[in-house]
Order: structure tokens, then C-alpha cells, then sequence
């Protein structure tokens, strides 16, 4: 049977899988939920409960840190782009995580997300202006391209303090990073994957030498800010990790889920039509998309001791891939799940995680999804695609590489 289902997984990187993985998903659910895989080098899990439960246990399920790849994948450390991933807060146990998440949620409140509003709302009308512009005369627009990628730059690159001429650079950057997520990433990428590591960390400490000199009101400054008696100091290390995820994970899930969702509205013209005459189900219709077709389709997690899983025993040290994608249309979670429905009710997916490791800027990109949505509904009501849509070759990554759009 784990044969058959390693079948599946491996479909999920074919051009059908990449179109839809969710048929594949659902024969797992049903047949396999809980399986030891060798495509994927661990347990794979496709159940909401399952899923749920190994991230709501961060002591028996913990992230893949450099302490276990020193342990099980000798040789790593000679990869700059897997030693970048493994110094950030997303691959790190507590107590380092416990530490360096309570310094930066210290500035990265909610507070400054709702402060960040009239910002995110300058810029989603700045990029939606560049796409009336490119469509005014009938023709289609690339709208990953033309709308999302830049909206998510300007937004991250506004809390960060990076300027707008370097966002297509680091755009390329983050890009060939997030390769390295890919299950069975090609072999031939991997110096250029490597490089751009060294390119991208290279560029934010240049950025943390100029704040420290010239401060401004960004969040890179802020972070830099002098100890008080009741504000601990982060160092210097922990200042450019959390920029590095903060940038490298704002804007790139967020553009994978908006493109995902904004082609889930216009392939169901019901809801999107709802949308139009209805601009505040706006946030309604972001959770929708997180839970439908995601970007983030799969997570990791390591057993700290023997555990114990649908009656499977799980070793200690074994890994264990958490389908999010999978779970987030598990009927046993919720009703009709393949229905695209942007006024559901009854809970949100596991798109942002859960637990300890819940992602930081989950309200930054609730916020921005929303404030676009609300916008597009408005302003274009008779919005379409037009000419072929491309999907990104990662399917760990979900996301649009073109989306061709009219009005």
C-alpha cells in the first residue's frame, strides 16, 4: 500500500499534479492517511486531526534543526542555502525559539500591522493603477507580475525599510532560495541556490550596518533599537535572521496564495460576482483561498522520542510531512470541502501552521489579502482570464508563475 501511495505523492510533481493535487490528496486521506514514505524520507499525514495534532505538540514533534541534520544528513553544512534556513526561527526549537520569537513579536505586534494599513492600502491601489493602465486598451496582463509580487514587496519592503529598486533583485533571490524546500530538488540548481543564499544574507547585513548608522522608522531599526531596563537587546545574528524570514516568508506565500485564490474567483464567477456586489466579504474570501488552495502545502516536524500515530509507532529522530493541502480539504474538517465557497463558516485551515511555530505574519497577510480583494471586487467587477495559466514546478510551494487576467 505505501508503494501505491508513494506512487501519488511522486504524481504530485507531475503537470496533472501540479494543476490540481487534490484528488491525490483525497485517495491519501482515505486509503493511506498515515504512511511511511521513502519518496518523501518520513510518515506523511493528510488528516486535519492528524496534522493539527503534530503541530500543537511542539515537545514531541519538533522542527528539523541543525542539531538533527548534524545527526542525519551529514555534509549539510557545506549548503549556504541550507544553513540559511536552518539559522531562522522557522527551523529552530525551544528554548532558541522560545527567545528570539518573544524579542521580535516585542516589535512585530499587531499593533504595527494595523499601523500598516493606510500603507498597504496606498500600494494596493498603486499596483492595481499599473494593471488598469496595462489592460485600458482590452488586452490581458500578467497579473502575478503586475499586481502581486509587487504589492507584496512594497508592503514587506515598507516595514523592513527596503527600498522599491531592490525588490526585483531580491524577488530573484527569494525565489531560487525557496527551491530548496522542493522535495527532490534538481541537482543542477544547487550552486545557484547556494549562491543566492549568500547573495541574500550578504544584502541584509548591509542593511543592518546602515540602520545602525542612519536608524529610521522601519522595523530593521527598531529591532536595533538600544536595551532599555525592560527591553532585552537582540543580537545582531537575531536581528538578520528575523529580517530574513520576515522578507523571505512576507511576501512570497502571500503572492502564492492571492494567485491561487484570485484563479479560484474566476474559475467559480458565482463567488467572485458575490465578491463584487459585496466588498466585505473581502476577509472572508482570503480565509476561503488559505483553506481551498494554499500556497504552503506541506510542513516538517522530526519525532523527539517514540511517538504514536493512528496506532503506527513513529522512532525517535524519524521525520514526519505534514500535508497541509491535504488537510485543509479533509471532509472530517470541514463540509464539502472541494465547494469554493467565500461566505463559509466553521474554522479556519492550517494554512498559518498551529502551535508554537504559527506563523508570525499571519495578520500582515490576512490584512493584505483582504484590502486587495475588497479593491479588485470594486474595480473590476467584470475581471477574467485570458490566454494560459501557468503553475509554479513546486509542489511544496503553490503558486502561479502567469496568470493572465482582463477586464
Amino acid at each position: 500500500m505505501s508503494a501505491a501511495a508513494d506512487q501519488a505523492l511522486l504524481s504530485l510533481s507531475t503537470p496533472a499534479g501540479l494543476a490540481d493535487p487534490y484528488p491525490v490528496y483525497a485517495t491519501l486521506r482515505e486509503e493511506t492517511p498515515v504512511f511511511r514514505s521513502e519518496v518523501f524520507g518520513g510518515w506523511v499525514l493528510s488528516r486535519f486531526a492528524d496534522c493539527q495534532a503534530v503541530l500543537a505538540d511542539g515537545e514531541t514533534f519538533r522542527v528539523l534543526d541543525a542539531q538533527w541534520r548534524d545527526r542525519h544528513t551529514p555534509g549539510w553544512r557545506e549548503n549556504p542555502a541550507m544553513v540559511l534556513l536552518a539559522d531562522l526561527l522557522p527551523w529552530k526549537n525551544p528554548p532558541e525559539h522560545t527567545r528570539e520569537r518573544r524579542l521580535l513579536v516585542r516589535d512585530f505586534t499587531v499593533r504595527r500591522v494595523r499601523e500598516l494599513e493606510p500603507a498597504v492600502r496606498r500600494a494596493t491601489d498603486r499596483v492595481l493603477d499599473g494593471f488598469a493602465d496595462a489592460t485600458a486598451d482590452g488586452t490581458a496582463a500578467e497579473f502575478v507580475g503586475t499586481v502581486l509580487y509587487p504589492l507584496g514587496m512594497a508592503v514587506i519592503g515598507d516595514l523592513v525599510g527596503v527600498p522599491e529598486t531592490d525588490h526585483d533583485r531580491l524577488r530573484r533571490l527569494t525565489d531560487l532560495i525557496g527551491k530548496q524546500v522542493q522535495p527532490a530538488m534538481p541537482v543542477d540548481l544547487r550552486a545557484e541556490v547556494d549562491a543566492a543564499a549568500v547573495e541574500f544574507r550578504a544584502y541584509f547585513t548591509e542593511l543592518i550596518a546602515r540602520r545602525r548608522a542612519e536608524p529610521r522608522a522601519d522595523l530593521t531599526s527598531a529591532l536595533l533599537a538600544r536595551p532599555t531596563a525592560e527591553v532585552e537587546l537582540m543580537s545582531e545574528e537575531e536581528v538578520l535572521n528575523s529580517l530574513l524570514v520576515l522578507f523571505g516568508g512576507g511576501y512570497e506565500t502571500t503572492a502564492g496564495a492571492l494567485g491561487n485564490g484570485v484563479h479560484a474567483l474566476l474559475t467559480h464567477p458565482d463567488q467572485f460576482a458575490l465578491l463584487a456586489g459585496d466588498p466585505g466579504l473581502a476577509a472572508g474570501a482570503a480565509e476561503e483561498m488559505l483553506r481551498w488552495d494554499g500556497a504552503a502545502q506541506m510542513s516538517q516536524r522530526v519525532a523527539a522520542g517514540p511517538a504514536v500515530l493512528d496506532g503506527r509507532e513513529i522512532p525517535a529522530d524519524d521525520v514526519v510531512v505534514l500535508l497541509a493541502g491535504a488537510a485543509n480539504r479533509d471532509p472530517a474538517r470541514f463540509a464539502d470541502p472541494d465547494r469554493f465557497d467565500i461566505t463559509r463558516e466553521g474554522g479556519r485551515g492550517l494554512f498559518f501552521g498551529h502551535g508554537l511555530h504559527l506563523c508570525l505574519g499571519a495578520a500582515l497577510a490576512r490584512l493584505e489579502m483582504a484590502v486587495l480583494l475588497e479593491q479588485l471586487g470594486k474595480r473590476f467587477p467584470t475581471l477574467r482570464i485570458e490566454g494560459d495559466v501557468v503553475r509554479r514546478p513546486n509542489p511544496a510551494l503553490r503558486g502561479m508563475a502567469a496568470l493572465p487576467l482582463t477586464r
